[in-house]
């Protein structure tokens, strides 16, 4: 009979998650949430998939798929949650608390398709978010195999951040698994993120081997837009067939910057690390004299499309960040620098 058991370690449990279990803990069974759903949640143990019970006071919105939980190994009675390593959320429109994607991630995919889909500016909001959740971004351009000129697509992107990984795959063959394996590891967590129909399900499959009714659903992007439709309508975590786990989320249409300001530190480093240069310490980068962005921007050293993208996303990130401190007397930071 094959034992179908996993063991910890695969799963992606580390001394992080170990030192936080109390003496009174050690009957307690560790396992990763899997699904969450409005009313309940699953989870993968080591014996494998299990419904959790949650007792009175736990709410499914304040957990994340690739949480580690601690639950009672007979009734699989919630207990809590651990201290997650890494938080990959997104703040929604309207809503009080940030909807959480994904967490305890090591690299976040961000899958695009080389055709109408890729979109620099959109690119750079994902790079933000897995930036400030410190986890390592990868670029996965699709459909590489409808495109006769890919290099361009790889030049832009890897352009938009230092150090950035950038690879091109067809989802579709098995090739495509290998193109990912240096962060698909046993242990290692992925998740993929992008529009509706750029391929992540396709994506999803291969790197898990799913076929037939073992399979996520997947559409095609339509030919007049370049839009996809969502397949994917839920979170949930996917074993890798060579090792490592995978998180497949729903398209987002659109992702607001809130809290961001490290990430956005990263993702615009030639402009980050210039601006302590500037004659003025509130500078704008717009119009004053003695300006270091504005004099690299003039000898080409700063792409004027990106200082207009960072100073959009400066002012998005500002506008949805709260102020912890409260109001300053009416002071709004975007109009820094604008009186001497």
């Amino acid at each position: 009979m094959t034992d179908t058991r996993i063991s910890l370690t695969a799963l992606g449990w580390s001394p992080f998650y170990q030192t936080q279990l109390g003496a009174d803990e050690a009957s307690a069974q560790p396992m990763r949430i899997a699904t969450v759903h409005r009313a309940r949640m699953t989870a993968q143990s080591v014996d494998g998939p299990v419904r959790l019970t949650l007792s009175k006071g736990f709410k499914t919105n304040d957990f994340a798929v690739g949480d580690w939980v601690i639950a009672e190994p007979q009734t699989h009675q919630l207990i809590r949650r651990l201290d997650r390593h890494a938080l990959l959320q997104r703040k929604i429109e309207g809503a009080r608390q940030p909807q959480l994607i994904a967490a305890n991630v090591d690299t976040l995919f961000i899958v695009t398709s080389c055709n109408d889909d890729f979109n620099p500016a959109r690119l750079e909001r994902y790079l933000a978010l897995a930036n400030e959740a410190g986890t390592t971004p990868v670029i996965v351009l699709t459909k590489a195999d409808q495109t006769d000129d890919v290099s361009t697509f790889i030049t832009t992107a890897r352009a938009l951040q230092r150090g950035l990984e950038v690879v091109s795959l067809n989802a579709k063959i098995p090739q495509a698994a290998d193109v990912l394996a240096p962060w698909c590891g046993a242990g290692q967590t992925v998740v993929l993120v992008g529009s509706s129909g750029v391929g992540k399900s396709t994506l999803l499959n291969t790197l898990a081997d799913k076929h037939g009714e073992d399979a996520q659903l997947t559409g095609d992007i339509r030919e007049d837009d370049a839009k996809g439709r969502h397949t994917t309508t839920s979170r949930s975590l996917h074993a890798i067939a060579s090792g490592g786990w995978v998180i497949d989320t729903p398209g987002i249409r659109t992702l607001h910057l809130s809290d961001m300001s490290d990430g956005l530190d990263v993702l615009f480093a030639e402009i980050t690390e210039r601006a302590p240069d500037c004659r003025f310490r509130d500078c704008t980068h717009a119009h004053e004299p003695g300006c270091a962005i504005q004099a690299a921007v003039t000898a080409g050293q700063i792409d004027p499309d990106r200082l207009a993208r960072w100073r959009k996303l400066q002012d998005e990130n500002t506008s949805n960040t709260p102020d912890a401190t409260g109001p300053k007397s009416g002071y709004d930071p975007r109009m820094r620098g604008k009186k001497r």
